[in-house]
């Protein structure tokens, strides 16, 4: 075995075993690791909205450098998470759905993940809210995850009931949005951050940390006090742009993704006067959530550690506002998997806005050269470095979404291209129709772009693990059926509204 091997065997030992990890160099830069749910280009820094208010945010995004061409693996938040966490795609993992945690499964209940990699480095690892997607395993389990656990992921402060009516597939509590009489102070959010901003005050001062935040808004239900309302206008001026019969162009396939699912068409919330409510509530929240990341950065400078700190700002995937006729996520459009992604700190030029595709997957490689830890041979992304240190570093390699066995977008610096299941596709001219509203798929003077992409596509791909569930779709070709959860679906069923 050579020492490079043997050293890869130690650490993955050492993060599963209650061994104490080698001392790290104190010198070494902690990482701030923040997570935002469900958190789409509604960034000022980002552009995805006009009228967002995030100064936080953009204020971290100077200080470092912003990928402005990020998405993430998979527009769903486990299959997402699963594959940040261990370096792997959906197509590697099997994981496709909400279901199941990732350490219930033979082949990845002792793999490494980023957290576990830093301590067997010396650093203390730390994590509060959603990080994992669920419940890391539960107490036993979470002891191997992370040294230190703060609050877990909660909404906080409800009303008593629903704010709006049972929306189309069933009264989700989930599926709620709005205002009502709450204090700031009693939100899950502000209390994960208050946790993570006591932890950097009584950071010690010979060991590096790794702090994990993971922030719940603005998914669903997205309840924000008064005051964040009152920042975005009551007016149709909030409402993200929209084509009528935008669906028109693209494949039946393409509705089979979000098939029956909880978050309302389009139509549903026009119909019930719910769609500026929806969008000015998801603004708030963002901004909300803004403070919040605007908190623990005042803390890192008070605590004089701010020169010493890589911090990375993420979200799992996006979500749709009414755009493409839905919301919710579950798509392979830019607007379900354009995310999030800054770095800032130590490796990092200030500054940086970097049009090149990255993938929240790079995450992984790109801490560990950042902070010169030990690298590992088995992971899917690449170190986005050279783009941190010079942004117009070109990057060869597009970035790959995948929804459920067979569906795929490959985003490009100028180009979308989709492929589903059922060999259908969509491609779109991201420079000159952003919004995606025109599907080239067709236009044979465009066949060497479509090819070029469709390489990129995985040519094999893992099965659904067991106990894969909810939000689950397969396809079988020799009868083009889809089964969504159990349930056929076919070309001849009316799409639900």
């Amino acid at each position: 075995m050579s020492r490079y091997a043997l050293w890869i065997f130690l650490f993955a030992a050492l993060a599963g075993s209650s061994v104490a990890a080698p001392a790290a160099d104190a010198a070494k830069p902690n990482v701030l690791f923040i997570a935002i749910d469900d958190q789409n280009d509604w960034i000022g820094t980002l552009g995805g909205h006009p009228l967002v208010k995030t100064p936080h945010i953009d204020r971290l995004a100077q200080r470092g450098t912003v990928l402005l061409n990020a998405h993430c693996q998979a527009p769903l938040c486990n299959p997402s998470r699963t594959s940040l966490m261990l370096g792997l795609r959906p197509t590697t993992t099997g994981v496709y759905g909400l279901a199941p945690w990732f350490r219930t499964l033979e082949e990845w209940k002792d793999r490494v993940t980023i957290p576990q990699h830093f301590k067997a480095h010396g650093y203390r690892t730390l994590c509060t809210g959603k990080i994992h997607h669920g419940d890391a395993g539960g107490v036993q389990q979470r002891a191997t995850e992370f040294d230190i656990w703060g609050p877990g992921s909660s909404i906080g402060a409800q009303p008593k009931q629903k704010l709006v009516g049972p929306t189309p597939m069933g009264n989700n509590p989930l599926i709620d949005w709005g205002t009502f009489p709450h204090k700031d102070e009693d939100k899950g959010d502000y209390q994960i951050a208050s946790w993570a901003v006591d932890q950097i005050k009584s950071a010690p001062k010979d060991q590096p940390f790794f702090l994990a935040t993971g922030f719940f808004l603005p998914h669903v239900p997205c309840y924000a006090t008064q005051q964040w309302f009152d920042l975005y206008p009551d007016d149709d001026s909030v409402l993200p742009l929209v084509k009528d019969n935008d669906r028109d162009d693209t494949p039946h396939f393409s509705w089979y993704l979000h098939w029956h699912l909880p978050e309302p068409r389009l139509k549903w919330v026009k119909d019930h006067h719910q769609w500026r409510n929806l969008v000015r509530s998801y603004l708030a929240c963002t901004s909300f959530v803004d403070a919040q990341v605007g908190r623990m950065m005042a803390a890192l400078e008070d605590a004089g550690l701010a020169e010493n700190t890589i911090v990375v700002l993420w979200g799992d995937h996006g979500w749709h506002l009414g755009e493409k006729a839905i919301t919710g996520k579950n798509s392979l459009w830019d607007r379900s998997t354009r995310v999030p992604l800054i770095f800032a700190g130590p490796g990092v030029t200030a500054g940086g806005r970097c049009l090149q595709p990255a993938e929240l997957l790079d995450i992984y490689p790109t801490l560990i050269e950042l902070c010169g830890l030990t690298n590992r041979a088995d992971l899917e992304g690449i170190s986005i470095v050279p783009q941190l240190k010079d942004a117009a570093t070109i990057r060869t390699r597009p970035a790959l979404t995948t929804h459920n066995q067979g569906n795929h977008g490959v985003r490009s610096e100028g180009w979308r291209y989709i492929r589903y299941a059922d060999g259908s596709e969509e491609l779109y001219d991201m420079a000159r129709d952003p919004h995606e509203w025109d599907n080239l798929a067709g236009e044979s003077e465009l066949a060497s772009i479509r090819a070029e992409h469709r390489k990129w596509i995985p040519k094999s791909e893992a099965p659904l693990v067991k106990n894969s569930a909810t939000r689950v779709l397969t396809y079988d070709k020799t009868t083009d059926e889809a089964v969504w959860e159990g349930t056929k679906v076919r070309r001849s069923d009316p799409i639900p509204e």
